[in-house]
């Protein structure tokens, strides 16, 4: 894997945000791949990672509401051309848990996998393709991209 550059953008609000959404859509639908694509979406509370969640589902095709998966650890969004497992782990107590929950067969298939708080489920996992960082910056977000396979490189590579 050639090491390229993190991606940065800054982030000034909801719409923005949403907006960001959909152009990590665009550039994931130009990539090939026939795997699981795994975005770990990182920040601390309220920066950002359900809102930037709701602008990719909704981006690729969603019409309905897009809610925080906090209590249900997982949402499932069956789409025409991607099917999206959108993961909250905020509140497991052990990765374990998630074993309980069938959590290797959400990843054997061509699907988008975001997962909040993945720190949460190290060693059970799949590792990322992508990981993104939000950070507050005064009343905005800045936002991070940084590759972790190939996938997340084109990724990056289309959104440059």
């Amino acid at each position: 894997m050639t090491q390229l550059p993190y991606f940065q953008q800054f982030i000034p609000d909801t719409e923005a945000m949403c907006a960001f959404g959909a152009k990590l859509v665009n550039a994931l639908e130009q990539t090939e791949t026939s795997k699981a694509t795994v975005f770990y979406l990182n920040g601390d509370l309220g920066a950002g990672k359900t809102t930037l969640s709701r602008g990719i589902i909704q981006a690729l095709g969603h019409q309905g509401n897009v809610k925080s998966p906090t209590y249900t650890l997982v949402e499932e969004y069956h789409l025409t051309t991607k099917t999206v497992y959108h993961f909250d782990l905020y509140r497991l107590s052990d990765p374990e848990e998630l074993e309980f929950m069938g959590i290797r067969d959400y990843f054997t298939t061509p699907c988008l996998c975001l997962i909040e708080w993945s720190e949460k489920g190290k060693g059970l996992l799949n590792p990322a393709d992508l990981i993104i960082e939000i950070h507050y910056q005064d009343n905005a977000r800045n936002i991070i991209l940084t590759p972790q396979s190939e996938i997340g490189e084109q990724i990056i590579a289309k959104l440059v």
